[in-house]
């Protein structure tokens, strides 16, 4: 089966679910699945998506895979306790082929038992789905891809250039991600982690995906993604208020850890408004994923020099469809700035010479109400009631896209 343990998902999803178990518990989420991709016959292989899911389900966490969890720092004993009880159910998964060749994938349920269906769910229809049209892959037009990236990483001039792998939910298989984080681990260097085989500095930072971290002895990294300030919509105390609320919570389980902000829910101008200089020393750095990168990177840095917060001490996190050539470009730029990371997901562990396929999962509900992500790349906005909205960029004072 294409999953076969429930650590083969991102970090943050974790670091959420213990934010969500300690705080609310109770919350209650719709996700719906888009696939942006003209002509992709997902329908066809329905029935394959759905017994893959439902080995998901029936998948429970090894005690090796606790006690890994166990060794972060910032995971908390009695979250793994419960996770130790933990299932996928699904009855809160509905796939439903669609007359023109699409599929429809709805997730209902508590938020708690509902937020590690994402991950694997995504890489599962892709697998299925390059598994069907692309019986024999050009794995050697990959490795020859993949051996020129590490030659241009590996230029001189960019050996403080670190990359990390984010490419679990639309990898081409779970078997080439593997060899593809393999391949960057023996030929950039790791850096380092407790109980790697390499402790020497590299240009691989890590991987998103905690189950190749625990295999391979790499940096499991990740903080908050997007579907945790969607959800604070509904669980905060006013909507206009959603995006602090959702800080503070977020420094309230971790304390100072995992300090790094997701800066576009509501689009740069609402998040820079909100991120005044307490959060701008709270959290360690912030993260880019929508809108033009060189241009959110230089208003960051200014916003820190205006809330007399020194660069240097601070991390830009750049992962918004990232490229090789796209990466050194924004290293060169923001080198000897401020602190960098890069996180490369498509680009590593789907480029065999096939079209990826351009699929997401997204928070639509929380607790009744429609949530919804007001991004600088409106093609990424995901939300069913326009209404809603208007009203958010009403509240957020976001003008409407032209």
């Amino acid at each position: 089966m294409i999953i076969t343990s429930l650590l083969d998902t991102d970090l943050y999803k974790f670091t959420m679910m213990q934010v969500v178990l300690h705080q609310f518990p109770g919350a209650q989420v719709e996700y719906r699945f888009k696939c942006r991709n003209g002509g992709a016959n997902l329908a066809a292989h329905v029935e394959e998506i759905r017994e893959e899911v439902r080995s998901l389900c029936n998948l429970h966490f090894q005690e090796s895979e606790l006690a890994y969890l166990r060794s972060l720092r910032f995971i908390k004993s009695d979250f793994v306790d419960f996770l130790g009880l933990f299932k996928l159910n699904e009855k809160y998964i509905r796939i439903t082929p669609l007359p023109s060749g699409e599929i429809d994938i709805t997730i209902e349920g508590p938020w708690l038992h509902t937020i590690l269906f994402e991950i694997p769910v995504l890489a599962i229809v892709n697998e299925v789905h390059f598994r069907n049209t692309q019986s024999v892959p050009d794995f050697v037009e990959g490795r020859k891809r993949l051996d020129t990236k590490i030659g241009q990483l590996r230029t001189d001039g960019l050996g403080e250039l670190k990359i990390a792998d984010y490419g679990t939910r639309r990898r081409f298989s779970r078997a080439w991600h593997e060899e593809v984080v393999r391949v960057l681990s023996a030929r950039l260097g790791t850096s380092h982690s407790p109980g790697a085989v390499q402790s020497a500095p590299g240009q691989l930072a890590g991987t998103s995906n905690v189950w190749l971290a625990m295999k391979l002895g790499l940096t499991p990294l990740g903080t908050m993604a997007h579907e945790y300030l969607q959800a604070s919509q509904a669980l905060g105390p006013r909507l206009r208020d959603s995006q602090t609320f959702a800080f503070e919570s977020w420094a309230r389980e971790y304390r100072g850890d995992l300090g790094i902000a997701l800066s576009d829910v509501y689009g740069m101008s609402a998040f820079l408004r909100d991120f005044d200089m307490y959060f701008c020393k709270l959290f360690d750095g912030a993260r880019h994923d929508s809108g033009d990168p060189f241009e959110w990177g230089e208003r960051m840095l200014e916003h820190y020099l205006h809330n007399r917060v020194d660069p240097l001490t601070k991390t830009l996190i750049f992962s918004d469809g990232l490229t090789v050539p796209r990466t050194v470009e924004l290293y060169q730029r923001f080198k000897d700035r401020c602190r960098l990371a890069f996180g490369i997901g498509t680009n590593l562990t789907n480029d065999l010479g096939y079209e990826p396929l351009q699929i997401v999962i997204k928070m639509v509900r929380c607790n009744g109400q429609p949530v919804a992500k007001l991004s600088d790349t409106p093609s990424k906005n995901m939300c069913e009631d326009e209404k809603y909205l208007a009203y958010l960029r009403q509240v957020f004072d976001i003008a409407q896209p032209s």
